[in-house]
Order: C-alpha cells, then structure tokens, then sequence
C-alpha cells in the first residue's frame, strides 16, 4: 500500500482562530490605585452646556405653538370650506324642520287666518279683516266636529272589526266544511284556518325583518324632505351659502324670468292665461328698458286678473325675481289692465346717490315764478326738479328719516331767490333752521305751548297779510291791472310760512286767556289742536283756501301721521305731498292720498333706517309720467355745514335789502303812544287797521312794519292783541284794546315814579 506524504495533506487549523478576536476584560482590582482620576472628576470632554431653562418658560412656548397650530388649523382653506358645508346643510335641516312645523302648525290652526285677519285690520279693510274672522270660526267649528265624530266612530270601528273578523272565519269554516265533505276527512274543517294563521305568522316574520331597513328608509326620506324644505327657502346663513347661491341676487332680469316669476305667483287666473298663450307668454310683456340703475317693463295682464290683485303681492313677485320687496316698484300707467314695474339691480338702491348742485354749483341762482328745484333723483336716475310756484306742501314720515332735511333742501334752493320772505317755526328746537337766522323775518324755535303760541300767530299774522294783499289785489283789478303785473308787484312778494313739527302744534293744549274790558278773565280759542276751533288749524286752513293767489303759502313737516296730530282738512289742501317711510298703509293714505296708495304708492313698503332721505311724493309740482300719480325721490341730503354755506350765499344775494326785526325798532318813540292814537275813539280795531294807521300818521318808523312787529312790541308792553269782538262786529279776529294798551301806560308810568323816588 502506498502511504500519503504528510505535505500533500490539507492544513489543520484551529477552530479558536477563526472566532471573532475577543478583548480580555481588565482585571478588577479591589486595591485604590494612586495614579487613578478622582472618580468626581469627568475625564469625557466636556460638552457646551445650554443655559437652564425654566419649566413654566417651556410651558408657555409650548402653549404659543399650540395656539398658532390651532389657529392655523381653523383659519385653514379647507378648514374654513368644510365648516361652511357643514353649516350650510345644517342649517338647512334646522331651517328646513322650522319651515316644516309652521307648515304644519298653520294647517291645522288658524294662524294663518289670524294673520291675514291683522294685516286687514292694520291696512283698515274692516269688510277683510270680518272675513278671515268668519272663515277662522268655520274652520274651528269643522275641525271640532270632525273630531267629535271621530270619537263616536271609534265604537262603530270596533264592532265593524269584531264582525269582520267573525264574518272572515265564518267564511274559512265554511271552505273547511266543504273540503272534509269532498275529501271525507275531518279534520280539513280547520285547514283554512290554519293556512290563515300561517299566513298571518309569515306576514309578522316579513315586517320583522323588514321593519328596521323600513324605519332607516323613512328616516332617510324625512331627513330629505327637511332638507329640500331649508333649501328651497335659503335657511342656511348667507356666508356659508355656496357662491353661485350668493351671486343669485346678481341675475339680470329676462322676459323669461319675469313671466316665471308672474306665473308662480299664485294668481290661478295669471297661470291659467300663461299657460294659454301660444307664444309663451311674451306677447303680455313691453319692451323691457334700461332705466337708470335697473329695468322697466310694462305687463299686460290676462283677461280675469286686475292689477289689485298684483299689486298686493310685491314682495312674493320680487321674490320670484331674485330681488327684495324694496327693489321693485310697481304702478299703473294709462293703459288698461298694465302693471309697469321697475326692478332695482341687486343692492343698486343701497349705493348712495351724488351731492346736491346746491354743494357744488356755487353760482347756483333760484326763481320763484319759473324756476325748479334740484330735489334730488328718481328710481331711474333722473334729476328731479320741483316746482314751488304758489304751491303749498306736506312732508310727513316717522321720525329721524330726513323730514326735516328734505324740507330745509327746497327752502335753501328758494332763499337764493332774494324776493321770498320766510317765517319759519320750527318746534323742534335744535338748530335745525338755525341758518336762516337773517334770512327769515321770523324764526321760532322751540317745543314749548309758548313756541306753539308763537307760530300760531305767526300763521296768523300770515292769514291777515294775506287778507291784505286780496284787497289790493282787488283794488288793482279794478284798475285794470293784469294778474302777472298785480303779482311782479313787490307788495305781493312770495311769502312762505314753514312749521317743521307741526305735530307739536295740532297736539298742544294751549288755550288763549284774556280780559275783558269789565276785568273778568276768559278763555278763548285753544291755539292748537286739531278740532275746528284750534286757531292754528284755522290759519293754516285759510292760507290753504286764498293764500296761493296771493303768493302766501305754507310748508308744513309733521311725523307718524294720525287723524289726531295731522287732520284731513289739512293734510288735503297741500299741492305737494311728499312722505318718507310709514309703519302702515293707512298712515300712507293719509300721507300722499287714496289715488296715489291704489296706484302702487307705497311710503310703508319703505325700510325704516335705510331708507333716509327717500320720499313719495304725489301731487303737483313734480313732472310725473302721463297717468302716474306719484314719484320715489331719493333725496339729495345737504349736511349743517354746507346748509350754513349756502344760507350765507343767499345772504349775499340780498345785501341792501335789511331784515326788519322787534330789536331794530327806534328807542325814541313811544310806540304805546302812538297806537293809542291810532285807536281814535275806538274800544277794540283790529290790528291789521291799527298798523295801517300808524303808517299813515308815522311813517318813517313804521314804513315796512309787518304784524308780527307790532304784536312783539305790544306783547313786550304787556298789551298783547287778542282774538275778540271788533268794534265793526267781526269776531274771532285778533284786536289791540284800548283797555290793554291804557292799563299799560299807567304801569309804565308807575314803574318809571318808582325809579325816580
């Protein structure tokens, strides 16, 4: 055998080789070596050491940067959009469950009949308002017996059930009986019972089962309807509403849109006709105009609807158009059975409209006789201008509209006009008028029963000028003079009497207290009130009978118009009746007329507070289309500054011509004196004689003396004209006694002996 040489054989290794080389841990010695680091001192390289930071500063940075995550987090885009969508809808179903309930609620009351009943009442249709009451007692009386004949029925149902369900078995034993008799078997008497009854079990076991998917389903389709319901009706608030719902209100105005809206308005006769029309209704519609910041349109109406009928239903209409109630306008041309409305752009109205030319044209001139008055804008954006040519005027509206600031605009205009004389009351009393201190011949300001006193001697002191100038009107027509030369004489000068307030006026309670000539104290006439007897009232009735003639009128400005603080005699003898917003349609009739309010005037269809400075005005004055009884003017509103600016320009305008006033009036002359001897032999000369005569005898002091001069200087006498009986027997008219002005001298003369002792 051959032996293997050692070399040729493979290597032997030890396994301790191939294992991964391990450190030998150093010995532990149990001995301190002196060499070694104190083990309190670290031999690891020091580190920088950040400075010590307090838990609460931690604390707080924390509380910051959650904070700003949490800020960030709710003012997120997606944040924001998903709690609109959850807003939106939920609004919908909580809106959508309010609408549903009242739906519900006014179905089986009568709240809808009480409502309707209301609404009659405030528009004073009493023969309505009677109406809706019977119907509201039919419909309890219905409801009742329906009720009480559902309690007897439930007896008869009981009995019809028993019988039903004997008749049924008896039915069942009856086929059973059949069966055995054919089959010879007993017991199939029972069978169709029993199928019944298996029957019956299978139909409990199917609405078992089927009973929950059943409810969810039902729930489902309520949660649905509720849903639809708040959409329909836009419960969901306005920020969360999605964009294209919110430019809703910015769709223009098509024919199409405009007969849908008619169509849905719940006219049976209007849907009927529209329905009807071969060319879908466009024939019933005009040519639709831009006019000024929205649309006119004039609309036909169907055979058997009268424009009432639309006409009491603007705000659904407006509604129907994608507008609110006060952007559409509605009234009656010429033509029969035509409505013509004016439909707003969206928030058109709200946009304020420019400044007055009285602002910015300062060489602006006025003209009584041919001139008009920038007023302010129309619907349309026209320029409104008023003419107030021997015109009388009314402005009325609850309070803080603007009453006072559209009155004062017109004045402002006419005081550029040197030859008008004002007398103005004004029975508020806070300053308002406060520039047309040396315009005005009189100004009266003040809420008291002594301001109230005041103007009503004012008016009538306006009544006697009047008086006088119909005398030499007379004179002068005898003469041969024409009317427009009697009225370019300057002693027929345009007179405006103004009472802003006169509310204050028809409700005051002052009542005249004079003496008599044997000392006994009486009561006269009540200045104001509204009865016939209110010396007020009389005044300004007489200026309303004679004064336009004559160029003597009147404007007055009253609030929350009532038969009480506004009486119809009044209120129907102004030629401009203008009327900022109103809490009901019947103050509204009172304000611009019956005509006017059935035509589409609506001064109550206006918003309190947003509104301002807008009137309806009816009347003369005011260019209107043919046939259309009454303008909406948005007025140019002239603030206290630029009223005081432009007082000072008519100011200028009559320099040289001087004011006369109870200041200006001569030290020296002895006044009491000299209307003693005007009276002559007399007991009691009106004053009107009595002036006359002292110009006659004394004309330099009292050339241009007006009536209101004289009673000042004898009320400051203590020898006030009074209302009495005339020597010539005229009564009820204001009189100097001679008593008064004798009795007035003696204490003159008694006071001056005391100062000299």
């Amino acid at each position: 055998m051959t032996e293997v040489a050692p070399e040729t054989m493979g290597t032997v290794h030890d396994l301790a080789d191939h294992r991964a080389t391990r450190i030998a841990a150093p010995a532990v010695s149990l001995v301190k070596d002196a060499t070694a680091p104190d083990p309190g001192v670290d031999t690891i390289p020091k580190q920088p050491q950040s400075p010590s930071v307090d838990a609460a500063s931690v604390s707080s940075s924390r509380s910051r940067r959650g904070i700003r995550r949490m800020r960030a987090l709710a003012t997120h885009e997606r944040t924001r959009t998903a709690a609109g969508l959850v807003v939106r809808h939920g609004g919908y179903f909580v809106g959508g469950t309010g609408v549903v309930v009242k739906r519900g609620w006014e179905g089986r009351t009568v709240a809808v009949h009480h409502r309707m009943r209301a609404m009659a009442l405030a528009a004073g249709d009493h023969a309505a308002a009677a109406e809706w009451q019977d119907r509201a007692d039919r419909f309890r009386r219905e409801r009742h017996d329906r009720r009480i004949e559902l309690i007897h029925k439930v007896p008869t149902m009981a009995k019809s059930a028993a019988i039903g369900t004997a008749a049924a078995e008896g039915a069942l034993l009856l086929v059973g009986f059949c069966m055995a008799v054919h089959d010879r078997e007993v017991h199939d008497v029972v069978a169709p019972t029993l199928a019944a009854i298996d029957v019956v079990r299978a139909l409990c076991w199917f609405v078992g089962i089927a009973w929950g998917p059943a409810l969810g389903l039902a729930l489902l389709a309520g949660l649905a309807h509720l849903w639809r319901a708040g959409h329909k009706h836009e419960t969901a608030p306005v920020w969360a509403r999605p964009a294209s719902a919110a430019a809703a209100d910015d769709i223009p105005i098509t024919p199409s849109i405009v007969v849908k809206a008619l169509s849905d308005l719940g006219v049976p006769a209007l849907k009927k006709g529209i329905k009807e029309m071969a060319d879908g209704a466009a024939g019933m519609l005009g040519p639709i105009r831009l006019a000024g910041c929205g649309i006119e349109v004039d609309v036909t109406l169907p055979s058997g609807v009268s424009t009432e009928e639309i006409l009491g239903k603007r705000r659904k209409l407006a509604e129907n158009m994608n507008r609110h109630e006060h952007e559409l306008h509605m009234t009656i041309p010429p033509m029969p059975r035509t409505v013509r409305m004016w439909v707003a752009d969206s928030g058109a109205l709200d946009e304020p409209i420019g400044p007055s030319p009285l602002v910015t044209d300062p060489d602006m001139t006025a003209d009584y006789t041919s001139g008009r008055a920038p007023w302010g804008q129309d619907l349309r954006g026209d320029t409104v201008l008023t003419s107030l040519f021997q015109r009388h005027m009314l402005i009325t509206g609850l309070s803080n509209q603007g009453k006072t600031a559209s009155l004062r605009a017109l004045a402002l205009w006419l005081a550029l006009d040197p030859r008008v004389e004002f007398r103005i009351a004004d029975l508020k009393g806070v300053g308002d008028w406060q520039m047309f201190e040396g315009l005005a011949t009189v100004l009266i300001q003040g809420p008291t029963d002594e301001h109230v006193i005041a103007a009503t001697e004012m008016v009538e002191e306006g009544v006697a000028e009047m008086g006088r100038r119909i005398d030499l009107m007379r004179e002068l027509s005898a003469k041969g003079w024409s009317q427009d030369k009697i009225l370019a004489d300057p002693r027929f000068i345009p007179l405006v009497l103004i009472v802003d307030e006169a509310q204050v006026a028809y409700g005051s309670g002052a009542v005249e207290t004079y003496v008599t000539d044997s000392g006994a104290v009486r009561k006269g006439a009540p200045y104001g009130g509204s009865k016939a007897d209110s010396r007020y009232f009389q005044g300004v009735k007489k200026v309303h009978d004679q004064g336009r003639a004559v160029n003597v009128t009147t404007w007055e400005g009253t609030q929350d118009p009532t038969n009480e603080n506004l009486p119809k005699r009044s209120r129907e003898g102004n030629h401009i009746r203008a009327s900022l917003v109103l809490g009901t349609e019947s103050q509204a009739r009172m304000a611009v007329g019956d005509s006017a309010v059935d035509a589409g005037a609506a001064p109550h269809k206006l918003r309190q507070g947003l509104d301002k400075g807008t009137l309806v005005v009816a009347g003369d004055g005011i260019k209107l289309a043919p046939g259309q009884p009454s303008v909406t003017v948005r007025t140019h509103f002239i603030d206290g500054d630029a009223a005081k600016e432009i007082a000072q320009r008519a100011k200028a305008r009559r320099t040289g011509a001087e004011t006369q006033t109870a200041e200006e009036t001569a030290q020296d002359v002895d006044h009491l004196t000299n209307v003693l001897e005007a009276l002559g032999e007399g007991k009691r000369i009106q004053t009107q004689e009595v002036l006359r005569r002292l110009i006659s005898k004394h004309p330099d002091p009292y050339d241009g003396w007006e009536l209101h001069d004289l009673t000042r200087v004898l009320r400051e006498a203590g020898a006030e004209p009074k209302a009495t009986r005339a020597d010539n027997g005229k009564t009820g008219v204001v009189c100097v006694s001679r008593a008064r002005i004798e009795a007035a001298i003696e204490a003159r003369e008694d006071a001056t002996e005391a100062d000299t002792e």
